[in-house]
């Protein structure tokens, strides 16, 4: 296995889930994988939660330990030696940190952006049961902002249920400027979830994100939960094995 690249805390991810036409995702599949589906409906989700406590290469980076990442991806899957792996790729991934997108750029050619980035966290208690979790960021003078209420206990997901679907996904996939695709994969352990009691979406999402998500993105999601989160670690990125084309 190889080695750790990055360590951290992942917490309190919003996760709002939307049904889209797999023709809209298929061209974005990095060579050597395929569009994943669950139940014959592919997904987009957005993301957003705490990054905590980073580390790079083991070392702790002053001022760019502890910040908020929301991100667009998809799902998919491809055949390995140990059989189907389940990953992630990231349409468009936001930071406030612009030497956080730089590194995520260089290493593993992902799609960060450097954006102002704003949050607010609060878990239920007997005095106040509802939790939120809600984080923004500003593009072109304007806040984009996502976000979910929740309510009691969390609860590891239900096995084939949707919440499994879209957390248990271990692998992430990333096309190459030269060609090729990087697969990487992320260690945590399965995560409890709350089922979202309310959400909040809110900016122009298609002028962020391009016209091939405006119309998934246009309406509610139709499933949305919070996920406690772990300690996660990020391993350093392999270019795949890809089959000969023969001429």
């Amino acid at each position: 296995m190889s080695r750790v690249f990055l360590s951290a805390q992942w917490r309190r991810l919003v996760m709002l889930n939307f049904p889209i036409d797999k023709s809209e995702l298929d061209s974005l599949a990095p060579r050597g994988t395929e569009v994943d589906a669950w139940q014959g409906t592919t997904y987009i989700s957005l993301v957003a939660f705490e990054f905590l406590d980073t580390r790079v290469l083991g070392i702790p980076i002053p001022f760019h330990r502890n910040f908020e990442e929301i991100n667009l991806r998809f799902y998919v899957r491809r055949q390995g030696p140990d059989g189907w792996r389940r990953g992630v790729v990231f349409v468009r991934e936001v930071v406030p940190k612009w030497a956080i997108a730089a590194v995520a750029q260089w290493i593993y050619n992902e799609k960060y952006v450097a954006c102002p980035t704003r949050s607010r966290i609060k878990d239920p208690s007997e005095l106040e049961p509802e939790g939120i979790a809600e984080y923004g960021w500003k593009h072109q003078g304007s806040w984009l902002t996502i976000g979910a209420k929740y309510r009691g206990e969390a609860s590891y997901p239900h096995p084939d249920s949707q919440e499994e679907f879209i957390t248990e996904h271990y692998w992430g996939y990333s096309a190459q400027r030269r060609g090729g695709t990087v697969e990487y994969r992320v260690d945590h352990p399965q995560w409890e979830v709350w089922p979202a009691k309310g959400t909040t979406l809110e900016g122009d999402f298609a002028a962020f994100y391009g016209d091939r998500f405006a119309t998934a993105l246009a309406c509610p999601p139709s499933s949305a939960f919070v996920a406690r989160g772990s300690h996660v670690t990020v391993r350093a990125g392999q270019r795949i094995s890809l089959p000969t084309v023969e001429s």
